[in-house]
């Protein structure tokens, strides 16, 4: 892209995964993060009512996998005689664990994770990495009014501690919209032209920039703009149309 397409949009809708983030931050800090302490997390917050939430949410989201052959998800069983809290605990714990043997995407699953990832973010075990590229940009569109929203299938939560606790400080106030699979699948048209509602726009108006083609082409479905970004250990994706970029400098 030449410098005279950077204004050709009036927002830009951001991926993390493999667009402002590396794919091997998501699936080597984070992921296993989520893996080993949700057990402790569990049984430490068991009470918070949000933390109730999500156990109910990821006991029905159980249900329906095993309705749908998927037995390899464990039930959670409710807490009543001779049902223990600790067995409670432990079924959300497997639970939680075969969902992210699948990269399950449910907004259950998404919930506490963001939660867990949170106390992670607070207590400085974790550190956000976004690209240089990427946090360049993100100064650039909002010293020239571009609106800055973020789309990803983390939790808004999830979403907010990442960019909030970067490598380079707090980069929140460069975002003014925040959209997670509550606002719709991302392969799905209709998620698009609700987050286009959502940020008071015309779809042409915006320029989503996604790794994932068939998030791409949905996008593309309800009238945004879009470039593909391939970034160094982004999952090769098959042929298309769109433009392809490396990183941020000429968007």
């Amino acid at each position: 892209m030449t410098a005279e397409t950077e204004y050709q949009y009036q927002a830009v809708l951001l991926d993390i995964e493999g667009t402002i983030a590396p794919v091997a931050f998501v699936y080597d800090t984070l992921f296993p993060f989520a893996h080993e302490h949700v057990a402790r997390y569990v049984a430490e917050h068991f009470d918070d009512v949000d933390v109730q939430k999500d156990i109910e949410d990821l006991r029905h989201l159980a249900y329906d996998e095993r309705a749908a052959g998927h037995t390899d998800v464990p039930e959670i069983p409710e807490l009543v005689p001779p049902v223990t809290r600790g067995g409670v605990q432990k079924a959300v714990r497997e639970c939680v664990h075969a969902l992210m043997a699948r990269d399950s995407k449910a907004t259950a699953l998404k919930s506490l994770q963001g939660k867990i990832w949170r106390e992670g973010y607070e207590r400085g075990q974790i550190v956000g990495e976004l690209y240089d590229d990427a946090i360049r940009a993100l100064a650039r569109w909002d010293a020239n009014g571009v609106k800055i929203g973020i789309y990803s299938s983390g939790s808004v939560e999830a979403q907010q501690l990442l960019i909030g606790h970067s490598n380079e400080g707090d980069l929140r106030p460069f975002v003014s919209h925040w959209f997670d699979t509550t606002t719709g699948p991302k392969r799905e048209r209709k998620s698009y032209e609700t987050i286009a509602d959502e940020m008071e726009l015309t779809p042409s108006d915006i320029l989503f920039a996604t790794d994932i083609v068939a998030e791409a082409l949905a996008a593309k479905a309800a009238g945004l703009q879009v470039v593909i970004m391939e970034r160094l250990g982004n999952e090769k994706q098959p042929p298309h149309p769109f433009p392809i970029e490396e990183d941020f400098e000429m968007v």
